[in-house]
Protein backbone atom coordinates (compact mmCIF):
# COMPACT_ATOMS: atom_id res chain seq x y z
CA UNK A 1 0.00 0.00 0.00
CA UNK A 2 0.72 3.46 -0.65
CA UNK A 3 0.36 6.44 1.80
CA UNK A 4 -0.90 9.37 0.80
CA UNK A 5 1.81 12.44 0.38
CA UNK A 6 3.17 14.07 3.11
CA UNK A 7 1.41 16.64 5.26
CA UNK A 8 2.68 20.11 5.75
CA UNK A 9 2.59 21.43 8.87
CA UNK A 10 4.31 24.27 10.87
CA UNK A 11 6.52 23.07 13.53
CA UNK A 12 5.26 24.69 16.76
CA UNK A 13 7.85 25.63 19.59
CA UNK A 14 5.43 24.97 22.81
CA UNK A 15 5.32 21.31 21.13
CA UNK A 16 8.97 20.78 21.12
CA UNK A 17 8.72 19.66 17.50
CA UNK A 18 11.46 19.63 15.30
CA UNK A 19 10.68 17.09 12.45
CA UNK A 20 12.81 14.91 10.76
CA UNK A 21 13.58 14.69 7.15
CA UNK A 22 16.92 12.92 6.25
CA UNK A 23 16.34 9.81 4.37
CA UNK A 24 19.52 8.41 5.58
CA UNK A 25 18.96 8.96 9.29
CA UNK A 26 15.28 7.41 8.82
CA UNK A 27 16.90 4.27 6.82
CA UNK A 28 19.68 4.05 9.78
CA UNK A 29 16.72 4.39 12.30
CA UNK A 30 14.24 1.84 10.63
CA UNK A 31 17.06 -0.68 10.30
CA UNK A 32 18.33 -0.36 13.85
CA UNK A 33 14.98 -1.03 15.06
CA UNK A 34 14.23 -3.75 13.10
CA UNK A 35 10.22 -3.87 13.83
CA UNK A 36 8.21 -7.09 12.29
CA UNK A 37 4.44 -7.66 11.22
CA UNK A 38 2.86 -9.11 14.24
CA UNK A 39 4.81 -7.16 16.91
CA UNK A 40 3.53 -4.64 18.80
CA UNK A 41 4.81 -1.33 18.17
CA UNK A 42 4.03 2.21 19.63
CA UNK A 43 5.70 5.68 18.37
CA UNK A 44 5.67 8.37 20.92
CA UNK A 45 5.53 11.61 18.78
CA UNK A 46 5.01 10.64 15.16
CA UNK A 47 5.14 13.72 13.76
CA UNK A 48 4.57 14.31 10.25
CA UNK A 49 5.22 10.55 9.83
CA UNK A 50 8.58 10.15 8.76
CA UNK A 51 9.19 7.43 10.54
CA UNK A 52 5.72 6.41 10.60
CA UNK A 53 5.86 5.66 7.12
CA UNK A 54 8.57 3.17 7.31
CA UNK A 55 6.87 1.62 10.69
CA UNK A 56 3.87 1.04 8.67
CA UNK A 57 5.49 -0.68 5.82
CA UNK A 58 7.79 -2.92 8.36
CA UNK A 59 5.04 -3.54 10.42
CA UNK A 60 1.97 -4.38 7.49
CA UNK A 61 0.17 -1.39 9.26
CA UNK A 62 0.18 -2.83 12.90
CA UNK A 63 1.04 0.27 14.92
CA UNK A 64 0.12 2.75 17.64
CA UNK A 65 1.03 6.25 17.55
CA UNK A 66 0.84 8.62 20.50
CA UNK A 67 0.47 12.29 19.21
CA UNK A 68 -0.39 15.48 21.48
CA UNK A 69 -1.10 17.74 18.56
CA UNK A 70 -4.57 17.60 17.23
CA UNK A 71 -3.70 19.20 13.77
CA UNK A 72 -1.09 16.51 13.52
CA UNK A 73 -3.71 13.67 14.28
CA UNK A 74 -5.85 14.98 11.67
CA UNK A 75 -2.86 14.88 9.03
CA UNK A 76 -1.32 11.46 9.83
CA UNK A 77 -5.12 9.94 9.83
CA UNK A 78 -5.94 11.20 6.72
CA UNK A 79 -2.40 9.95 5.19
CA UNK A 80 -2.05 6.89 6.24
CA UNK A 81 -5.99 6.13 5.87
CA UNK A 82 -4.72 3.20 3.70
CA UNK A 83 -3.77 1.46 6.89
CA UNK A 84 -6.70 0.02 8.33
CA UNK A 85 -4.86 -1.68 11.72
CA UNK A 86 -2.70 2.23 12.13
CA UNK A 87 -4.52 3.76 15.42
CA UNK A 88 -3.56 7.08 16.76
CA UNK A 89 -4.37 8.44 20.24
CA UNK A 90 -4.16 11.94 20.59
CA UNK A 91 -3.19 12.18 24.08
CA UNK A 92 -0.19 13.70 26.21
CA UNK A 93 2.50 10.43 26.50
CA UNK A 94 3.53 11.93 30.38
CA UNK A 95 0.00 10.88 30.99
CA UNK A 96 -0.47 7.89 28.84
CA UNK A 97 -1.58 4.76 30.61
CA UNK A 98 1.02 2.45 28.26
CA UNK A 99 -0.60 -0.72 30.15
CA UNK A 100 -3.56 -0.64 28.24
CA UNK A 101 -2.00 -1.20 24.79
CA UNK A 102 0.21 -3.95 26.30
CA UNK A 103 -0.28 -8.05 25.88
CA UNK A 104 1.11 -10.65 27.33
CA UNK A 105 1.87 -12.29 24.65
CA UNK A 106 3.64 -9.00 22.49
CA UNK A 107 5.34 -6.58 24.97
CA UNK A 108 5.90 -3.12 23.75
CA UNK A 109 8.24 -1.94 21.41
CA UNK A 110 8.48 1.75 21.58
CA UNK A 111 9.91 4.57 19.55
CA UNK A 112 10.09 8.23 19.58
CA UNK A 113 11.76 11.17 18.60
CA UNK A 114 10.60 12.44 21.85
CA UNK A 115 10.78 16.34 22.24
CA UNK A 116 13.83 17.69 24.05
CA UNK A 117 11.46 19.25 26.68
CA UNK A 118 9.61 16.02 28.01
CA UNK A 119 12.09 13.62 27.02
CA UNK A 120 13.96 13.02 30.75
CA UNK A 121 10.14 13.09 32.64
CA UNK A 122 8.70 10.71 29.71
CA UNK A 123 11.62 8.36 29.97
CA UNK A 124 11.11 8.36 34.13
CA UNK A 125 7.53 7.18 33.22
CA UNK A 126 7.81 4.60 30.92
CA UNK A 127 10.44 3.12 33.02
CA UNK A 128 7.61 2.19 35.49
CA UNK A 129 5.99 0.20 32.46
CA UNK A 130 9.65 -1.70 32.15
CA UNK A 131 8.05 -5.14 32.66
CA UNK A 132 5.26 -4.28 29.69
CA UNK A 133 8.25 -3.20 27.32
CA UNK A 134 10.99 -5.42 25.17
CA UNK A 135 13.18 -2.40 23.86
CA UNK A 136 12.60 1.33 23.51
CA UNK A 137 15.04 3.31 20.20
CA UNK A 138 14.61 7.06 21.19
CA UNK A 139 15.60 10.28 19.30
CA UNK A 140 17.05 11.76 22.18
CA UNK A 141 19.35 15.26 22.84
CA UNK A 142 23.07 14.18 23.03
CA UNK A 143 23.33 15.40 26.34
CA UNK A 144 20.58 12.70 27.76
CA UNK A 145 21.68 9.34 26.06
CA UNK A 146 25.10 10.42 27.77
CA UNK A 147 23.44 10.94 31.18
CA UNK A 148 21.42 7.54 30.36
CA UNK A 149 25.17 5.94 29.33
CA UNK A 150 27.04 7.48 31.90
CA UNK A 151 29.27 5.46 34.51
CA UNK A 152 29.71 6.68 38.22
CA UNK A 153 31.83 9.23 38.82
CA UNK A 154 31.21 10.44 35.02
CA UNK A 155 30.13 14.45 35.16
CA UNK A 156 27.03 13.24 32.88
CA UNK A 157 25.97 10.64 35.84
CA UNK A 158 22.91 11.10 37.81
CA UNK A 159 19.61 10.09 39.13
CA UNK A 160 18.54 9.53 35.38
CA UNK A 161 21.88 7.72 34.95
CA UNK A 162 21.27 4.97 38.09
CA UNK A 163 17.37 4.21 37.36
CA UNK A 164 17.65 3.81 33.28
CA UNK A 165 20.38 1.24 34.16
CA UNK A 166 18.80 -0.34 36.99
CA UNK A 167 16.23 -1.10 34.42
CA UNK A 168 17.54 -1.42 31.49
CA UNK A 169 20.70 -2.54 29.35
CA UNK A 170 21.52 0.69 27.62
CA UNK A 171 23.26 1.21 23.84
CA UNK A 172 24.35 4.23 22.06
CA UNK A 173 23.65 3.86 18.67
CA UNK A 174 24.66 6.89 16.70
CA UNK A 175 24.56 10.92 16.39
CA UNK A 176 22.49 12.66 14.77
CA UNK A 177 23.22 15.95 13.01
CA UNK A 178 20.89 19.32 13.69
CA UNK A 179 20.52 19.61 9.97
CA UNK A 180 18.60 16.15 9.87
CA UNK A 181 15.57 18.03 11.14
CA UNK A 182 13.65 20.54 10.28
CA UNK A 183 13.33 23.27 12.04
CA UNK A 184 17.22 22.47 12.91
CA UNK A 185 17.40 22.06 16.68
CA UNK A 186 20.55 24.23 18.19
CA UNK A 187 22.25 20.56 19.87
CA UNK A 188 23.08 17.49 18.61
CA UNK A 189 21.17 14.22 18.91
CA UNK A 190 21.27 10.68 19.06
CA UNK A 191 19.49 7.52 18.55
CA UNK A 192 19.74 5.29 21.99
CA UNK A 193 18.10 1.58 22.31
CA UNK A 194 17.39 0.67 26.38
CA UNK A 195 16.29 -2.98 26.88
CA UNK A 196 14.65 -3.81 29.90
CA UNK A 197 15.66 -6.77 32.35
CA UNK A 198 13.46 -9.33 32.65
CA UNK A 199 15.07 -9.36 36.22
CA UNK A 200 17.83 -6.74 36.64
CA UNK A 201 21.13 -7.99 38.04
CA UNK A 202 20.73 -6.33 41.50
CA UNK A 203 17.08 -6.36 42.55
CA UNK A 204 15.45 -3.99 44.86
CA UNK A 205 13.19 -5.32 47.38
CA UNK A 206 11.37 -2.15 46.94
CA UNK A 207 11.31 0.02 44.07
CA UNK A 208 9.79 3.19 45.25
CA UNK A 209 12.32 2.95 48.39
CA UNK A 210 14.90 2.39 45.46
CA UNK A 211 13.66 5.58 43.90
CA UNK A 212 12.83 7.94 46.55
CA UNK A 213 16.83 7.34 47.76
CA UNK A 214 18.54 8.10 44.52
CA UNK A 215 16.39 11.49 44.41
CA UNK A 216 17.33 12.45 47.53
CA UNK A 217 20.94 11.23 47.14
CA UNK A 218 21.34 13.84 43.75
CA UNK A 219 19.11 16.85 45.60
CA UNK A 220 22.24 18.39 46.13
CA UNK A 221 24.89 17.15 44.11
CA UNK A 222 27.55 18.84 45.53
CA UNK A 223 26.85 17.53 49.52
CA UNK A 224 27.82 14.38 50.50
CA UNK A 225 25.70 11.09 51.38
CA UNK A 226 25.93 11.53 54.88
CA UNK A 227 24.30 15.39 54.27
CA UNK A 228 21.92 14.38 51.37
CA UNK A 229 20.58 11.21 53.14
CA UNK A 230 20.25 12.64 56.89
CA UNK A 231 17.46 11.43 58.46
CA UNK A 232 17.46 8.41 56.25
CA UNK A 233 20.65 6.50 57.29
CA UNK A 234 23.29 6.93 59.68
CA UNK A 235 27.00 6.86 59.00
CA UNK A 236 27.42 3.69 60.79
CA UNK A 237 24.57 1.89 58.57
CA UNK A 238 26.55 3.16 55.28
CA UNK A 239 29.84 1.93 56.87
CA UNK A 240 28.08 -1.76 57.39
CA UNK A 241 27.51 -1.93 53.88
CA UNK A 242 31.07 -0.87 53.11
CA UNK A 243 29.71 2.42 51.60
CA UNK A 244 31.69 6.04 53.16
CA UNK A 245 29.13 8.24 53.85
CA UNK A 246 31.43 11.22 53.20
CA UNK A 247 31.40 10.52 48.99
CA UNK A 248 28.81 12.01 46.67
CA UNK A 249 26.70 10.39 45.12
CA UNK A 250 28.02 10.76 42.00
CA UNK A 251 30.84 8.32 42.43
CA UNK A 252 27.59 5.65 43.61
CA UNK A 253 27.17 3.14 41.23
CA UNK A 254 23.47 1.17 40.53
CA UNK A 255 24.44 -1.85 42.70
CA UNK A 256 25.17 0.52 45.78
CA UNK A 257 22.10 1.96 45.23
CA UNK A 258 20.29 -1.19 45.45
CA UNK A 259 22.02 -2.28 48.76
CA UNK A 260 21.41 0.92 50.28
CA UNK A 261 17.89 0.80 48.88
CA UNK A 262 17.52 -3.21 50.62
CA UNK A 263 18.66 -1.67 53.77
CA UNK A 264 16.23 0.75 54.57
CA UNK A 265 13.44 -1.08 53.06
Amino acid sequence: MNSKGAPTHRARKRFGQNFLHDSNVIHNIINSIGVAPGQNVVEIGPGMGALTEQLLQKTAGNLTAIELDRDLVSLLQTRFSDYPDFKIDQADALKFDFSQIATENEPLRIVGNLPYNISTPLIFRLLSFAPLIKDMHFMLQKEVVDRLSAAAGNRNYGRLSVMAQYHCQIIALFDVPPQAFRPQPKVDSAIVRLIPYEKPPFLARDHRCLADLVRTAFNQRRKTLRNNLKGLITDQQLLSIDINPSVRAETLTPADFVRISNLLS
